[in-house]
């Protein structure tokens, strides 16, 4: 998994409601940008490598006609 070092150069003091205003940051971003963003909070969340998901059991699962 890359590593995001923390750019303390960019802080600013700011409110809660301002910091939690995330949106028009990811509006400037293209959509392959969110992609990868999206990409990397969900390898984070689940703890595996950045681009190597875990594959699907497909033991758990089975599929049956519609009778």
């Amino acid at each position: 998994m890359s590593s995001y070092p923390l750019n303390r150069t960019k802080f600013k003091a700011q409110t809660a409601t301002e910091a939690a205003n995330h949106s028009t940051y990811y509006q400037k971003l293209t959509w392959q940008e969110r992609l990868k963003v999206a990409n990397y909070l969900t390898s984070v969340a689940f703890n595996y490598p950045e681009n190597k998901p875990p594959r699907l059991d497909r033991t758990k699962f089975f599929a049956r006609g519609r009778d």
